[in-house]
């Protein structure tokens, strides 16, 4: 098997994994030589600092905090609103289940709301009164936004990097962003996770809950003032901090390579029409192609022929909420059912009919992730056997 052959069957985790280097690990060697792992324990700018400064300026946000994974980052955006146990958070019904979890392991309820034909939450059919909602943006895929939320939460889990039409980067746009550095992210340190936000009230009301409500100065114990609320621990870790600092300098030249990849693979398209690929808008993290087949058949068809010939290749009919058991059986680990026991006699989803349509578009939705790190003369050799491939389904 060629180096090309063993590396087309190993791209179901395509992206930032590809760029860490031992010889590229300044920030995590000066991290073990300083022999400190926890941020504070030191007066001068620890690594999660630094970190924390650099996604700030990349971003163009105004603070940003690291923690443990982006869960803690949803919760923590959920939490700073200050909300009432029961409150409704409208979230997308085509998302990973950790959006559902942040939202009910913080005392809130969460609504379901229907896609549009991008997969992305359709904001036609948000409330105009909703005073928290949830936005992924999937896939690198930037999300429409609903207007007039005062709580309008970014999940960019999967689309670090990508930009509105106007230019911002997602995140930005809203009340608070959230990102994930899990393995199989844009940029990765295994775990990890970071909350930007323009509010400066609510910076502060999350830097304190993530450090147990304290007051921290750098390089002492925690004090807490008179007015101090609990917190938790989400204080990520300066070796962790150190992975991602050293992801963030490989950022632009990720995108570059998706964006090379992507324009390599729209030339190679496979000659049918009942194999459609869907286009991505110029802001988009260009992570995968997206096609979108005539029937179930020919997609389970095509995941077949793929996998056959080692080229990586997903679906997401796991992202649909509504079918998960986390909401279809309200279970909870309280007695008392909470917070499923406050949750309010309104609807817990909107679609125009029942998710029919959206459980279509997941059933004939194929994805085929796109090799950043790959030369321009390998990626065209990927492109051509994944349209060979395609193209004798």
């Amino acid at each position: 098997m060629s180096s090309l052959d063993k590396r087309l069957g190993q791209r179901f985790l395509p992206y930032g994994a590809n760029y860490l280097d031992w010889s590229d690990m300044s920030e995590l060697r000066k991290v073990i030589e300083h022999q400190v792992l926890f941020r504070y324990q030191t007066e001068t700018e620890s690594m999660a600092s630094r970190l924390e400064r650099t996604v700030a300026e990349r971003l163009g946000a105004h603070h940003a905090l690291a923690v443990h994974n982006c869960t803690e980052a949803l919760r923590l955006a959920l939490i700073s609103t200050r909300p009432s146990i029961g409150d409704l958070v409208y979230i997308p019904a085509v998302t990973f289940v950790a959006v559902a979890g942040a939202v009910l392991s913080s005392g809130l309820i969460p609504v379901l709301v229907d896609a549009d034909d991008s997969l992305s939450m359709d904001p036609t059919l948000v409330p105009p009164d909703a005073q928290r909602v949830i936005v992924a943006h999937m896939e690198g895929t930037v999300a429409p936004l609903p207007a007039g939320v005062p709580y309008l939460v970014e999940d960019c889990a999967q689309s670090l990097g990508a930009r509105f039409p106007d230019g911002r980067q997602v995140g930005t746009a809203g009340y608070a962003g959230t990102f994930s550095f899990h393995h199989n992210k844009v940029l990765t340190s295994g775990e990890g996770g970071l909350l930007v936000t323009n509010d400066e009230s609510a910076w502060s009301t999350m830097r304190c809950y993530h450090d147990h409500g304290s007051a921290r100065v750098p390089g002492h114990y925690p004090t807490w003032n008179q007015d101090a609320h609990f917190g938790e621990n989400f204080v990520t870790s300066e070796q962790v901090a150190a992975v991602q600092c050293q992801q963030f300098r490989h950022l632009d030249e990720l995108l570059a390579g998706l964006e090379r990849m992507y324009a390599i693979a729209m030339g190679e398209l496979p000659d049918r029409p009942d194999l459609e690929v869907r286009p991505r808008a110029a802001g988009d993290v260009k992570v995968s192609l997206r096609f979108r087949c005539e029937s179930r058949q020919l997609r389970d068809a095509a995941v077949a022929a793929l996998t056959a010939a080692g080229i990586a290749n997903w679906t997401l009919g796991k992202y649909l909420l509504p079918d998960h058991p986390v909401l279809t059986g309200r279970r909870s680990l309280y007695r008392d059912g909470f917070p499923w026991n406050h949750a309010p006699d309104a609807p817990s989803a909107l679609s125009h009919d029942g998710f029919a349509r959206t459980r279509d578009l997941l059933d004939r939705t194929l994805c085929v992730p796109l090799s950043p790190e790959l030369p321009e003369e390998e990626q065209v050799v990927a492109a051509k056997a994944v349209r060979q491939v395609l193209e004798a389904v």
